[in-house]
């Protein structure tokens, strides 16, 4: 569950934010955690262990079968 979190603090980390921005932003909103945390662990928790990007990848790759609220997300981070 913990790498998930990091993996969506990832999506909300705007490529042209500073760096104070960027920490503020690294654990995501407790709206956007909850929003995806069942996909994640329901799609993708095979591959939980194996990186943030690798999660982001696997909600991307599992997208329709994605919870609305999680594609919203997903969506709101240029994902």
């Amino acid at each position: 569950m913990r790498k998930f979190f990091l993996a969506l603090a990832l999506l909300s980390i705007p490529l042209s934010s500073g760096a104070f921005a960027a920490q503020q932003a690294r654990s995501g909103t407790p709206d956007e955690q909850k929003a995806c945390a069942r996909d994640v662990q329901k799609h993708c928790r095979a591959v939980i262990d194996q990186g943030d990007f690798t999660i982001l990848a696997c909600l991307q790759q599992n997208r329709p079968k994605i919870s609305s609220a999680c594609d919203q997300v997903l969506k709101n981070h240029g994902q």
